[in-house]
């Protein structure tokens, strides 16, 4: 993808305004005794609610008013046509499931980017209230333990490494069996984080996150924030990730080429 070498202010001011109306959208409801959810899907469970629309209308409605010539690309509400080659990509709620169960792992993603994939990305957590950010020049965490610069980990072998994904059986069972190839090889394999799992690397805590059947939405504010990081984020085969799809997420090339030989091997 193309590099940019400064990132616009602009887009950092919006983004920030994105991230805080998200924040009071969410909490308005985040472990509300009475919050209920649709469920998207006729057969399995996939949960949207009243937080979700009301946050991805709240940052819609900003861009309206701030970014208007930008395009939108929103999981609730859809696309949103624009004239300057940049697209917002929005997921107000990544890990509804997490949010409607009362867990913290749960985010607001917003990237910017073009055809060729995003170079700005937030993956923010308003309850805990860390706020991970990625650019060109920018690799930051604001928290309560104030504002960090992210670097992911150092390169190591996959036995010693710690692998996240979110659901066990990660898509279908071949995509299971591929991910389980690279788990057994793992040191300590975790799941259920949704898009906090993705902050866990480019914050240096983990080195692996692997998933498929993912949207664009869910994973390009990851794809920014981890490579500002110093990471590395691609498809099984290790194309570009932007589109969604199979995903590998990994601190650094090392960790990355050793899971993806693995993982390559997955039938399509």
């Amino acid at each position: 993808m193309k590099i940019h070498d400064d990132l616009d202010p602009d887009i950092l001011r919006v983004g920030h305004l994105l991230a805080d109306a998200a924040r009071v959208e969410t909490l308005a409801h985040f472990r509300a005794p009475d919050l209920s959810a649709d469920n998207k899907l006729s057969q399995g469970y996939d949960p949207v609610t009243i937080a979700d629309r009301a946050a991805e209308r709240a940052m819609v409605d900003i861009l309206a008013r701030e970014r208007p010539d930008d395009a939108v690309l929103g999981e609730e509400y859809g696309a949103v046509a624009g004239t300057s080659g940049l697209t917002w990509v929005l997921d107000p709620i990544d890990g509804t499931r997490g949010f409607v169960s009362g867990t913290p792992t749960w985010g607001v993603l917003i990237a910017v980017g073009g055809s060729d994939g995003p170079f700005f990305g937030i993956i923010d957590q308003p309850y805990i209230r860390e706020r991970f950010i990625g650019g060109p020049g920018l690799a930051t965490v604001t928290g309560p333990s104030g504002t960090h610069a992210l670097k992911t980990r150092a390169a190591r072998g996959l036995s010693e490494a710690t692998v996240f994904t979110t659901f066990p059986e990660v898509g279908s069972s071949t995509e299971g069996a591929a991910f389980q190839q690279v788990a057994q090889q793992a040191r300590l394999t975790r799941y259920g984080m949704d898009c906090y799992a993705y902050a866990l690397v480019a914050s240096g805590q983990i080195d692996l996150v692997i998933e498929a059947g993912l949207q664009s939405y869910d994973v390009q504010a990851p794809i920014a924030v981890i490579q500002a990081a110093g990471g590395v984020v691609t498809n099984w085969q290790g194309a570009p990730a932007h589109d969604g799809g199979r995903i590998i997420a990994a601190a650094n090339a090392e960790i990355h080429a050793q899971a993806l030989d693995i993982l390559r091997n997955c039938p399509a």
